[in-house]
């Protein structure tokens, strides 16, 4: 990527960069929904990124180009207000929240591109979120902080932005390891780097349907989950144990009883996941990513047919550990473990049994786990 972008920055803003700077996308290989119940996740940073070349400014004013976009993003830090909904309304967000939270910002400008599909649910906001972050850090010269520098992304997404997101995008985009998934306890930011099994490869498969009506369903279930930790007497479902849950399960309504014991069960899953991990045990890893998706489909209801179709197949390769989909559901994509040495086979035949059987064209990314937002020499 950053190859191109010193031209690029070259041609619209003259002279040459002195900051280039990077920050991933995401793959969450298990805690679906858990993260807003201050629960666990396990997510991979993921080596496709939002790179950002820019220099410094005398003044307080961001000028920044994306190749991927058509018009520039232009606004003084003094005079930020919203004007809109585009791309751009992210970095003010950033800047908004840097301010509020009394760090000092300056002005620059820059040149940004991202191989990170959109709206596939593999983090493209948080990614551009942490790269501006990043920016804002390096120009001004103070230390980064990586949960804390999570948590005021996460602000600007939801309350300049107006996306009422959790923290996990965010908080691996900001502190991921090369060739670990995290385990991010989402109360605490505590964060564990867990080794990925020997010899296995992480698959994203992008069924190509993106995810209609999903703000409407996700904060219905928020509601939902709410409704159970009020019942239960904690603050959130992470709190409730599995036999905790099924003392009581009889006495709540069938709805909110399959949207409690996904949470709760989920959760259970990824401490799991963590031990099998541990352990190299590719091939609990990946029953319990089965398990994961069957809990997504039928006790949280947000997967659609695309993605147990493409889950399905997946899970019928003689070299897939297991599959299940990953992102808040309704379309997206789905995450795969698998032999590493079988996985370019396995990319093929799946892409192709699902083309197949729906009409649909996926994009597959065989992908590696990466470090988060840094500094790039």
């Amino acid at each position: 990527m950053q190859h191109f972008l010193t031209p690029a920055f070259t041609a619209r803003l003259g002279g040459e960069p002195t900051l280039l700077v990077r920050a991933p996308g995401r793959v969450n290989l298990i805690g679906e929904h858990t993260d807003y119940n201050d629960g666990f996740v396990l997510p991979m940073a993921i080596n496709r990124a939002v790179w950002l070349a820019l220099r410094p400014r005398p003044d307080d004013q961001i000028i920044l180009h994306s190749l991927d976009m058509d018009a520039p993003t232009i606004f003084h830090l003094g005079q930020l207000t919203k004007e809109g909904e585009g791309w751009g309304e992210y970095v003010k967000g950033v800047a908004w929240a840097l301010i509020q939270a009394g760090y000092g910002v300056r002005g620059w400008e820059g040149v940004m591109t991202s191989d990170v599909p959109i709206g596939a649910g593999l983090s493209s906001s948080a990614a551009l979120e942490l790269a501006i972050t990043r920016a804002f850090s390096a120009t001004a010269g103070w230390d980064w902080h990586a949960a804390e520098m999570a948590r005021l992304s996460q602000k600007a997404e939801n309350q300049w932005v107006g996306v009422n997101c959790g923290i996990m995008d965010q908080m691996i985009s900001a502190a991921g390891q090369a060739d670990h998934a995290l385990l991010i306890d989402c109360r605490t930011l505590a964060t564990v780097p867990v080794p990925l099994p020997h010899g296995t490869a992480v698959v994203i498969l992008d069924t190509a349907t993106r995810r209609g009506l999903v703000d409407s369903a996700y904060n219905e279930r928020r509601q939902q989950c709410e409704i159970a930790a009020r019942f239960f007497d904690v603050s959130h479902l992470r709190d409730v144990s599995l036999a905790q849950f099924e003392s009581r399960a009889h006495e709540l309504d069938p709805l909110t009883r399959r949207r409690a014991l996904h949470i709760v069960s989920e959760n259970a899953r990824v401490l799991a996941a963590v031990q099998a991990m541990r352990q190299q045990d590719a091939f609990e890893l990946g029953r319990l990513m089965a398990a994961s998706h069957a809990s997504l489909r039928d006790d949280f209801q947000v997967s659609n047919d695309a993605l147990n179709t493409i889950v399905d197949l997946a899970a019928e390769h003689p070299a897939c550990f297991g599959a299940r989909m990953t992102g808040a559901g309704f379309g997206g994509c789905a995450v795969a473990l698998v032999q590493a040495e079988a996985a370019e086979s396995f990319a093929t035949a799946v892409a192709a049994a699902y083309t197949a059987r729906t009409q649909l064209t996926p994009q597959v990314y065989i992908t590696i786990a990466t470090a988060g937002a840094s500094v790039v020499e």
